[in-house]
């Protein structure tokens, strides 16, 4: 019982203390808390109101009104309460004072040093600053943009009035051009090319000249047939055609058509031909020989005779020195004669040819016989062999020679040859000089009458003929005799082993003596001289005498080695002197290979470091190719007369393009592009005007850079990158030189400037020279694939080109030297204080080289490279020497060039040495002499390695 009434009285007062705590909260909400709760025994309570309200209504309205209270409160809580914190939070710190502040920033970081506010203090420090310098330069980009806009405006307004300037420029032109063609059509006359004549079958033909001797051109050789513009068609009959063709030598037939075949101006169509070529010997021994009356006749039947023969030309080919001149006594009309053996009755001076024998018909010249021209003194002073039968008797007489004054009075000219036969056996047992001559034969040739005849087998006088330094040949004692094939045989011997020819009688006729300076290249000596003979060889000097040797070989190489030689003589002769330009040489034609262009080229680093060398101007037009001086219709004979007879050298006369690929005498003086510029090429003046126009007189010429390459793509494609930008660029030419096609999928780089990849018939360094088509200027850079040349290097070299464009000009630079031991030329390549050559694998040189190497130097080089596939840039020296006897110019510093990631060159193989030293000493057996020269000459820009203080560098900018 007890426990029971304890257990109710905590419960009563857990109640009480509810109740209390309830009243509490419900006085700080305002309500009315005066009420008591009644317990009962049973367990439920009852509810007292001390406020004396009825329990039923007054209680739910009560609920009511609290349930609004509250509403009402909580949201003054939620709402207002936050803004009074809000309120009282920011201005306690201002009412306090700045060092009393809470929540605000203190000074001096106080309440950063809380150490759990730091890492956000400096979160805010730096999302403020990044915020500063983002408005700082979104104001600053404002700017930017607002200036930028006002630059469009002006870019607009100068766009504008440029436009309106080119089309007021354009109008300018416009009527200037109009006003000069009205200027030149007023001041010159019309010219349009001249009216081709085309004759007659039956064309009676001109008067004929009173006499036959009178024939001269303007008098017997018709030049409607030949304009300037025709390009010289010459028609040759076929030796079958005519009576006398089967009775012809089959070696001289066989000869003939072949140089016909090989000649570009032979053409088949004789109604338009301005030349008719007929061959009429030489006659086989065996063969009966027509009468002059019967020759007459079919001379006159030839279908394009025309009654008189005018532009026709009877060629007589003579193999021996014993001939028949069966045309003296003809009657030829106005037919050109071209023959050996020339009697002065049968003779028309300025109208026949005299020509040189045919002795190799057929055959090449074999180079490694004929003997070198140095040393220029040689066993034998002088040699001659001989024999005339009818002088012999009186000069073996006791009695004493007659004096010359005597001799002239005398009946027989043949008595000259009777003081010439005492005079030199006299020199000869004088044992003054070694001499060898000769009087009599065991094996003496037939011969004319009051002619030499020669002594034994042709081998056998070459071998004496090696061995002297001068060469006799006594023309013949008959002064009507004005040409023999005798004569022109010992000429002919004499010029190819490099014997110097003394002729003895001023009245004979040379080969072709009215084109070539014979004195150049032989000593003519009147017969009445032949006492001083002996005084006037011995007071020749060795460059007197080794220029003779040079300027002899020349000759025969040129117009008497070979059937093609002497019928492209024959040819040009008489077109020069009827003053028809030669047909232009033709150059290689490019086979193209198709390629795709890929991503527009890079600036290699190695070419940004240009110094302060000034490029000069860079072209801004398409590329411009070389001007082509046209002088081909006004060059005179007397031009033509100095030309045929300078020693080789080119520059000399001859205008752009007439070179003549048959005639290797015009192929080495007529250029492929210079007109009539002086060699040095440079117009001069200082500063400004010197570096604009780059030493040459054509500001704006352009060089083309000639790369040969062999499978090696990746390294091709970083050299043409390594172009890009070249300043007076005209194109690059790519000599593939491998039989594969490069790849289908290979990506040339866009430099800006055509890039032409040619393909060749075959694999041969010889390709590197051929004068390609698609080169249109005169000046080639020919260079490697793997060579690395920065542009100012190019460009300096290119400027020292112009001031001399006869020369190789270039950067690796070699030499020969002799080997004592080995007594033979060796070819070096060590650093060296001289130099004799510059390799072509980074050199420029003229176009006109291209065209002598490729068609006029001896195939035995070319055959030679060919077959070590090697040598070519040695052989290319060795031509320009030759050529110019000069030495080349090396430029800069550079000695070779280093390729880091290229493929193995050749030039890393042992036996490459060793082949350039066979290929030397047999290019010197082919020339006859070392034609390359030392110079201790280098070319460096004014200012090289030459410390300036910066503020001075730009006043000599220009250099």
């Amino acid at each position: 019982m007890s426990q029971t009434k304890a257990s109710f009285q905590l419960k009563i007062s857990e109640r009480n203390s509810s109740i209390s705590q309830q009243k509490m909260a419900l006085a700080f909400l305002g309500y009315n808390t005066e009420y008591t709760l009644e317990y009962r025994t049973d367990g439920s309570t009852m509810q007292r109101n001390g406020g004396g309200v009825g329990v039923g209504g007054q209680t739910w309205v009560l609920r009511r009104v609290r349930l609004t209270w509250l509403s009402f409160m909580l949201f003054f809580i939620l709402v207002f309460f936050p803004l009074i914190a809000h309120y009282y939070l920011t201005t306690i710190d201002e009412a306090g004072g700045p060092d009393k502040r809470i929540f605000g920033p203190r000074p001096g970081g106080e309440l950063c040093e809380a150490k759990h506010v730091q890492d956000l203090c400096r979160i805010r420090e730096s999302v403020s600053e990044e915020l500063l310098q983002l408005e700082a330069k979104r104001q600053e980009l404002n700017g930017e943009i607002a200036r930028l806009n006002l630059r469009i405006e002006a870019c607009k307004r100068s766009i504008d009035s440029a436009k309106q300037d080119l089309l007021q420029l354009k109008n300018v032109i416009s009527q200037t051009e109009h006003s000069y063609k009205e200027l030149m059509a007023q001041n010159q006359p019309k010219l349009s090319l001249p009216v081709r004549l085309l004759p007659d079958k039956e064309d009676p033909g001109h008067p004929p000249p009173k006499s036959a001797r009178s024939c001269r051109l303007r008098s017997c050789f018709d030049y409607a047939r030949c304009p300037l513009t025709s390009g010289f068609p010459v028609y040759v009959y076929d030796t079958s055609s005519y009576p006398w063709g089967n009775y012809l030598d089959p070696l001289v037939k066989q000869a003939f058509a072949a140089s016909v075949k090989s000649n570009i101006y032979v053409n088949d169509n004789p109604s338009i031909a301005c030349l008719y070529l007929v061959l009429v010997g030489e006659i086989l021994e065996s063969s009966p020989l027509p009468s002059p009356s019967e020759l007459e006749q079919q001379l006159k039947a030839l279908p394009y005779w025309r009654s008189d023969g005018h532009n026709h030309v009877l060629v007589h080919f003579s193999r021996k020195s014993m001939v028949q001149n069966f045309l003296y006594n003809v009657s030829t009309g106005r037919a050109v004669v071209a023959q050996s053996t020339f009697l002065e009755q049968q003779y028309r001076e300025g109208f026949d040819l005299v020509v040189s024998p045919l002795v190799h018909a057929l055959s090449e010249p074999n180079f490694l016989e004929v003997p070198p021209q140095v040393p220029v003194k040689r066993k034998y002073l002088f040699t001659f062999q001989g024999e005339r039968v009818e002088s012999l008797r009186s000069s073996l007489q006791e009695a004493p020679p007659q004096s010359f004054e005597e001799e002239l009075e005398g009946d027989s000219p043949a008595d000259y040859d009777d003081r010439i036969i005492g005079t030199l056996k006299a020199v000869q047992d004088s044992h003054l000089d070694q001499v060898l001559v000769e009087f009599t034969c065991k094996n003496p040739k037939p011969s004319l009458l009051t002619e030499w005849a020669l002594c034994g087998e042709r081998e056998e006088r070459l071998e004496v003929l090696k061995a002297s330094t001068f060469a006799l040949v006594i023309a013949p004692g008959d002064g009507q005799l004005v040409a023999s094939a005798g004569c022109g045989m010992r000429l002919f011997e004499a010029l190819e082993v490099g014997a110097i020819p003394v002729v003895l009688g001023d009245h004979s006729k040379l080969p072709y003596h009215q084109l070539i300076r014979w004195a150049e290249a032989a000593i003519i000596v009147p017969k009445p001289r032949v006492t001083e003979l002996h005084f006037l060889l011995r007071s020749l000097s060795d460059n007197d005498m080794l220029a003779m040797r040079r300027q002899g070989r020349f000759l025969w190489e040129t117009y008497f080695s070979t059937s093609e030689n002497v019928l492209s003589t024959i040819l040009a002769s008489i077109r020069t002197s009827i003053q028809v330009p030669a047909a232009p040489i033709k150059d290689e034609p490019a086979h193209e290979i198709p390629h795709k262009a890929g991503k527009l080229a890079g600036t290699d680093a190695n070419l940004a470091d240009n110094g302060d060398l000034d490029l000069g101007p860079v072209e801004t037009e398409p590329p411009y190719a070389s001007p082509c001086f046209l002088r081909n219709f006004t060059y005179t004979a007397a031009d033509t007369y100095r030309a045929w007879n300078r020693a080789p050298g080119p520059f000399h006369l001859f205008p752009h393009t007439p070179l003549d690929p048959v005639l290797p005498s015009e192929a080495k003086f007529l250029g492929s592009g210079t007109g009539f510029r002086p060699i040095g090429g440079g117009s001069g003046g200082s500063g400004k005007e010197f570096q604009a126009a780059l030493g040459g007189n054509v500001p704006r010429e352009q060089f083309t850079v000639v790369m040969l390459t062999y499978e090696r793509e990746e390294v091709l494609m970083n050299s043409l990158e390594r172009l890009n930008g070249l300043p007076y660029l005209n194109k690059v030419v790519v000599v593939w030189n491998s039989p594969k096609p490069p790849s289908d999928d290979l990506l040339w780089p866009d430099i800006g400037l055509p890039i032409v990849v040619v393909r060749t018939e075959k694999n041969s360094l010889n390709n590197r020279f051929l004068p390609w088509d698609v080169v249109e200027t005169e000046a080639i850079l020919s260079i490697d694939d793997d060579a690395h040349l920065r542009h100012d290097e190019i460009m300096f070299g290119f400027r020292v080109w112009r001031e001399a464009r006869d020369r190789i000009v270039g950067f690796p630079g070699r030499y020969h030297a002799w080997d004592i031991n080995h007594q033979s030329w060796l070819y070096n390549s060590n650093y060296s204080c001289e130099l004799s050559m510059v390799l072509t694998g980074a050199a420029f040189f003229h176009k006109y080289y291209a065209y002598l190497y490729s068609y006029v130097m001896p195939q035995a080089i070319r055959d030679m490279v060919d077959e070590y596939i090697n040598c070519e840039d040695i052989a290319m020296n060795f031509l320009v020497s030759h050529i110019t006897r000069k030495p080349p110019i090396k430029v800069t510093s550079r000695w070779t060039f280093r390729c880091p990631g290229c493929p193995q060159a050749l030039s890393h193989d042992d036996s490459h040495f060793h082949e350039r030293h066979k290929c030397i000493n047999f290019f010197v057996k082919v020339y006859g002499y070392m034609p390359l020269l030392y110079t201790q000459f280098r070319v460096d820009s004014v200012l090289f390695k030459t410390r300036l203080p910066h503020d001075k560098t730009k006043c000599f900018k220009f250099i």
